[in-house]
């Protein structure tokens, strides 16, 4: 990356600041975003102020975790660019999970499950991710992450005094599976205009039946995985038991018919849920940034290698009586 990213990231930020309130919010947002992208093995608030005379720990450590400002107008700058950059038919709404390794028991959400980076089950916080990919860049993927929403395990859902040490909204502290926060993103998506042509997902939500028959409720056009013993059938397959000649009847009805690290997301070492979720969406900006780079440079890249007309070609081309 050339030395003048700093100064392009704050004619960047432009939009992203107006929406910021408090002068000191609009001095912070460039600062932190400047230090996930910029050099260091470790992107938390710690070593990030470390490595930057300019930026007081405190001041850094209170904009990201207990500064009172609303993530929401970020948030829909984040998307409006994401839309204008990528958006159009044909691109693709990617329904995913981010998982994010801990140690301990203290930060927000964190529990033995199945951590997907890791490929077993492992002490984690699980994200929801949503991200808009588009493939009109020569064939190649160009992925804007758009929302990352942190999915609570009942371990932590069944504990409201952990909960609330946590800073766990009350609107959040509800039990709820990942394909249903992930129909929430999506509503949250469409209704703020975000345009895609396709949603798609992995086993992991495609084998939600309620997560399926949202996506057609909706109009959506989906393509998702399902694991290879699931049998799918329409919604209009009466599910029926049976009848054994020897043994118990079945239990479960059958169809009649067979039918993510070098930008530091997880490298937080608070523990609210505040924090975990405005780094979250500091990361996203920070990438989309990037992204937003790399379409620009090989938009120049493009326009230096487009052919010039000789005078020989032009009047080859012209014609005579």
């Amino acid at each position: 990356m050339n030395t003048d990213w700093q100064s392009d990231l704050e004619v960047w930020l432009a939009p992203f600041l107006a929406a910021l309130g408090h002068k000191a919010q609009r001095a912070m947002c460039p600062a932190y975003i400047a230090g996930l992208i910029g050099p260091g093995d470790r992107k938390s608030v710690q070593p990030m102020a470390a490595r930057s005379s300019d930026i007081p720990y405190d001041r850094l450590h209170h904009f990201v975790s207990a500064g009172v400002w609303d993530s929401a107008p970020l948030e829909a700058a984040l998307w409006r660019h994401a839309d204008h950059l990528v958006g159009g038919e044909r691109s693709w709404l990617i329904i995913d999970d981010t998982s994010l390794p801990k140690k301990g028991e203290h930060s927000v959400g964190v529990a033995p499950q199945y951590a997907s980076t890791l490929g077993k089950k492992a002490n984690c916080q699980t994200l929801v991710s949503v991200t808009l990919v588009s493939v009109t860049l020569a064939s190649r993927e160009v992925p804007l992450m758009l929302s990352l929403r942190l999915f609570l395990p009942d371990i932590w859902t069944a504990d409201p005094a952990r909960m609330k040490r946590a800073g766990v909204p009350l609107e959040h502290q509800g039990s709820r599976t990942k394909p249903e926060m992930a129909i929430d993103e999506i509503d949250r998506l469409c209704a703020a205009g975000v345009r895609f042509g396709c949603v798609l997902a992995d086993a992991g939500y495609g084998l939600s039946a309620p997560f399926r028959q949202a996506l057609s409720a909706r109009n959506l056009r989906w393509a998702v995985g399902i694991p290879r013993h699931q049998k799918v059938c329409s919604a209009d397959v009466e599910l029926v038991f049976p009848a054994r000649k020897r043994g118990p009847s079945r239990m479960h009805p059958v169809p009649d018919q067979q039918l993510k690290e070098e930008l530091g997301l997880d490298h937080f070492e608070g523990r609210s849920w505040t924090g975990l979720h405005r780094h979250a969406l500091m990361s996203m900006m920070a990438y989309a940034f990037l992204q937003s780079r790399r379409l620009t440079a090989v938009g120049r890249k493009k326009k230096s290698h487009r052919p010039t007309t000789t005078a020989q070609s032009a009047s080859n081309t012209t014609g005579h009586p």
